[in-house]
């Protein structure tokens, strides 16, 4: 009966102006990590910007949670909500992780199928800003929607697998040669996964509201 009658209550919309605020900051994040992971002298430049997207992000998540608390009536139930902003951004925090990495053990080469992770989590904040603006109105939405969640969920397996693919080179590379080179690589590897791995959570919060709202 509540959801009926909350069905037919104007809701707060700048929720969406403020996911659509964060996807945007998520997405200018993944091209400069992108960035850093072509290496060069620009790589500090690189992980700056990326330090300062996740900041901006974090700032949009404090003001989507204040909204939550202050609106009586939201486009959807006031958990989904913050789990949703919350996985966006866990996503942006992983890439300044992986900054923050390359920072701290400066490296300034990156292996192939690092930067080949990197443009797939450009694809993924892509189609996360896809996503976000169907959920106005979802029932119309649901098959694009559930498209756009199995699509992320395939470039994680994707990542997966060029992280299995990129541990197995690394090991090759460096079995007579350098360990620190190894764990470093690994690390880098690590975060490089983790960032995907959020990403999914995000398709798993849409899809756990589209089934919600339908």
């Amino acid at each position: 009966m509540m959801r009926w009658f909350r069905a037919f209550l104007p809701k707060e919309e700048r929720f969406f102006d403020l996911f659509d605020r964060h996807a945007q900051t998520v997405i200018q994040g993944a091209i400069a990590l992108q960035g850093v992971l072509k290496g060069g002298e620009e790589t500090p430049v690189y992980c700056q910007r990326v330090n300062q997207f996740e900041n901006d992000a974090d700032n949009i998540t404090r003001e989507v949670l204040t909204a939550v608390r202050r609106t009586f009536i939201t486009p959807f139930d006031r958990g989904d909500i913050k789990n949703l902003i919350t996985s966006m951004d866990d996503a942006i925090d992983q890439m300044q992780q992986t900054a923050k990495a390359v920072m701290l053990f400066e490296v300034r080469t990156f292996e192939p199928p690092m930067r080949e992770i990197g443009a797939l989590l450009i694809e993924c904040a892509n189609l996360v800003g896809r996503a976000l603006p169907l959920m106005q109105s979802i029932g119309p939405n649901v098959a694009m929607l559930t498209a756009i969640t199995e699509e992320l969920t395939k470039l994680e397996g994707r990542v997966d697998d060029l992280h299995d693919i990129g541990l197995k080179e690394l090991f090759l590379k460096h079995r007579d040669g350098s360990v620190m080179d190894f764990i470093v690589g690994v690390e880098i590897y690590d975060h490089l996964e983790k960032v995907a791995d959020r990403f999914d959570d995000v398709a798993n919060e849409i899809n756990s509201i589209v089934i919600e709202q339908v």
